[in-house]
């Protein structure tokens, strides 16, 4: 969990407006703490998660037209009342 925050706070040990150094310090501690959280995980439930996927893998990704549509109408109404509040301004 550390290393998710990590990844996604806007506070870094190394800033990122220093040249090279800035993101040099995201480029290594997280691919080390990704590391490092996948060999806390007991190797009998990496192989449990490993057969379940390839199970899903093989009978086919499920679809959820409902949701799916849903998001699309979503972002359609978002674009329509966005493109309306920039045409009244203009």
């Amino acid at each position: 969990m550390l290393i998710v925050a990590y990844a996604f706070s806007p506070i870094d040990l190394i800033p990122d407006f220093i040249p090279i150094l800035g993101y040099l310090d995201d480029l290594i501690i997280v691919p080390f703490g990704i590391i490092f959280a996948l060999k806390l995980i007991p190797p009998h439930v990496i192989d449990d998660h490993k057969e379940a996927a390839e199970k899903l893998k093989q009978s086919g990704k499920p679809k959820n037209w409902f949701v799916g549509i849903l998001f699309i109408i979503i972002w359609v109404i978002f674009a329509v009342w966005i493109s309306k509040i920039i045409i009244h301004h203009i």
